[in-house]
């Protein structure tokens, strides 16, 4: 296309005044190819959906023979298609005991919606607990658990009866009571700089909600699917919720996400009223042979045991003054520079010198690295030089 950048900003929709326009051609493994000519190397995997990197191979393989059989032959949950049933079996058997059947749907904020319909309909309460600073998508009901007021202030009312408590504050869970539905809360945080769970908050969460009949919803959108080390999160935590959302990284570039709960729960949703939570593409065949292709990686090779070893060498690469300190786990990490305007500045040199680093939503003195799962330690020993060159020669 002529003028791509030039047609990009007049005729896509933007969400900022500052979006780069960078034009892209293609993209394989861990690099995204320029029109300029210029390879750069990806530390951010379309936002921790990359799993398995760009036009992977095997992925491709099984869409495109999907693609040949049939892309679209009716709404969610009328026919049975080997696809979507055998990614929805193979979720319940490597996830534990409780978890027991999957909605399949278009994306992570539709999985946090149908998960609030979910608590609300099988406890028949109305209240939610979430959390100050959580980010769980952009449409109501998710913008209405997400905890930013700068971001949600100009599209009120949203949903009543939404209370924020603080993440690991063990005193605050006394607001969780016998009016609560349900309590959602991201296993890692995201937007707000890869928080860690400590000192077993996530069981004691557990805990509260069982003691008053709240069911317990973790967002695992962004560190789900092997991210860390595990398929799930939640499984480095000795904690099982009574329902998952997830998305992102499920399809590696395929809009999909998915909640799962036990039999007992998701029974709920076929009366009272039937058709308790529908989606017209939520399912769709050819994204779930993507899914089912990433699961076959992930489950039969060494790509999850591999992630604390890379985690490791990001770690030790990344020993510089002007990182404070890095939060999150596995491949999805986040150095802490000294202020917002540095982490933006740096951002954009190292975009300059080949390598795709972004800042997180809330807590922008942070960088985002969540580089695909099979990036090699020489492609991560190649980024870390080039930001650490980067954090010398540019003043904060």
């Amino acid at each position: 296309m002529k003028n791509l950048k030039e047609n990009f900003y007049k005729y896509q929709a933007q969400t900022t005044r500052f979006a780069s326009g960078f034009e892209v051609d293609y993209a394989k493994g861990a690099y995204i190819y320029g029109k300029d000519g210029k390879a750069y190397l990806d530390f951010v995997a379309g936002v921790s959906v990359n799993t398995l990197g760009h036009s992977n191979r095997k992925i491709n393989d099984a869409i495109k023979q999907q693609v040949d059989r049939y892309m679209h032959v009716a709404v969610y949950g009328e026919y049975a298609q080997e696809q979507p049933v055998e990614l929805c079996k193979r979720l319940v058997d490597n996830t534990p005991e409780g978890l027991e059947q999957v909605y399949l749907v278009n994306s992570g904020t539709e999985a946090v919606e149908a998960s609030l319909k979910l608590a609300k309909r099988f406890t028949g309460r109305q209240q939610i607990v979430s959390f100050r600073n959580a980010y769980h998508g952009n449409t109501h009901g998710s913008l209405s658990v997400s905890g930013d007021e700068r971001k949600k202030a100009a599209f009120r009312p949203l949903l009543p009866e939404v209370y924020f408590i603080e993440f690991n504050r063990e005193e605050d869970l006394q607001y969780i009571t016998t009016k609560t539905a349900g309590v959602i809360v991201e296993t890692i945080r995201g937007a707000s700089g890869f928080r860690l769970p400590e000192n077993d908050y996530l069981i004691k969460l557990k805990n509260r909600c069982d003691e008053v009949g709240a069911l317990l919803i973790f967002d695992e959108i962004q560190p789900g699917f092997g991210r860390t080390g595990k398929l799930f999160a939640f499984e480095h935590y000795g904690v099982t919720p009574h329902i998952v959302a997830m998305g992102k990284g499920m399809a590696n570039g395929l809009p999909i996400g998915a909640f799962m709960s036990s039999h007992k729960i998701m029974s709920t949703l076929k009366e009272n009223p039937q058709l308790g939570h529908i989606t017209t593409f939520g399912g769709n065949p050819v994204i779930a042979a993507a899914a089912n292709a990433l699961l076959d990686e992930l489950l039969t090779t060494s790509i999850m045991q591999d992630i604390d070893q890379k985690e490791n060498l990001f770690r030790e690469m990344l020993q510089h003054p002007k990182i404070k300190t890095i939060h999150g786990r596995g491949l999805m990490l986040a150095p802490e520079l000294s202020s917002p305007e540095y982490a933006l500045r740096v951002a954009e040199e190292c975009m300059n010198r080949g390598l795709i680093l972004f800042w997180l939503m809330y807590s922008i003195e942070n960088l985002r690295i969540t580089p695909p799962l099979n990036i090699t330690n020489d492609e991560i020993e190649k980024g870390c030089r080039i930001l650490l060159s980067v954090l010398d020669e540019l003043d904060d």
